[in-house]
């Protein structure tokens, strides 16, 4: 169905968007692919991050789900985790604090007990045609809340994560064809393809495998929440397939990586573009 006109502010709240995204609510279905696994999913309270939660909690994994502010998003997350017999944790805060970012790691492992799947999935963009609109603290922010927290999430979790864990980036087909109007929020989606495969190499001897997912257009609270009314009716529809995709067209890929069915992926990138190339 495709999007209509509309705004909200940020972060955006799904509930409100229309139509409301497909999150595989009802569509996915497990296989246990994760049994007996804990995942840490920032961003898990819409949009990509609540399918990977839902996706990874019907394959048996418990999942802490890492969240702004958007409690009831995130409550309707935690809602479907527990209905697959899971536990979940909500953990609400800026990741945009280093401080933060440590905690929602120590609170994960206190709770559950392990941690074996990291998946930095929240960011932050704002559509800026012209780079003098962009506020000084604006691309500190955005280079904060989308690389920085990564790198914070991982430093943090590395003492908890042994061999076949996973750690999953959310990175960007703007991270190959950047939207220029979206330039800080491109820069940080290349940077985190990058730390992926450095971190590939770095962390291959401890048997922890580092790969990022690419999405094209994704029909999530961010679009309606960081771009114009005109922009987000026409979302997706210049790519080859004519449609932005939904976050539950995403859920597969995590699935996968932090799976033994990926076990041989490392210093990977899956592209889920809708045809628009990643190369």
């Amino acid at each position: 169905m495709p999007q209509a006109r509309q705004q909200q502010d940020v972060p955006g709240m799904q509930a409100a968007m229309e139509p409301v995204p497909d999150c595989g609510e009802e569509s996915y279905r497990g296989s246990g692919l994760l049994e007996g696994k804990v995942a840490l999913v920032t961003g898990g309270d819409s949009g990509i991050g609540r399918a990977v939660a839902i996706a990874y909690a019907r394959e048996g994994a418990d999942v802490a789900i890492s969240y702004l502010s958007e409690h009831g998003d995130a409550e309707v997350t935690a809602e479907h985790v527990r209905g697959a017999d899971r536990s979940a944790l909500l953990l609400p805060g800026d990741l945009a604090d280093p401080a933060h970012c440590r905690e929602v790691v120590e609170r994960t492992v206190t709770e559950f007990g392990q941690l074996d799947v990291l998946v930095s999935n929240a960011a932050y963009q704002m559509n800026r045609p012209n780079l003098e609109d962009v506020s000084d603290e604006e691309w500190d922010h955005t280079l904060a809340t989308n690389l920085s927290a990564m790198f914070h999430l991982v430093k943090a979790s590395l003492p908890h994560l042994g061999p076949g864990s996973s750690i999953i980036g959310s990175s960007s087909v703007n991270s190959d064809a950047p939207s220029p109007d979206l330039a800080p929020y491109a820069c940080t989606k290349a940077a985190i393809a990058n730390l992926c495969a450095s971190l590939a190499q770095m962390l291959g001897p401890r048997g922890i495998r580092v790969n990022s997912v690419a999405p094209g257009p994704i029909w999530t609270p961010l679009i309606p929440a960081t771009m114009p009314p005109d922009k987000v009716e026409a979302f997706g529809d210049d790519t080859p397939l004519g449609r932005a995709g939904q976050p539950a067209e995403l859920a597969g890929a995590y699935v996968l990586l932090a799976s033994g069915a990926g076990s041989y992926m490392s210093g990977s990138r899956i592209e889920v573009t809708g045809g628009r190339p990643v190369l």
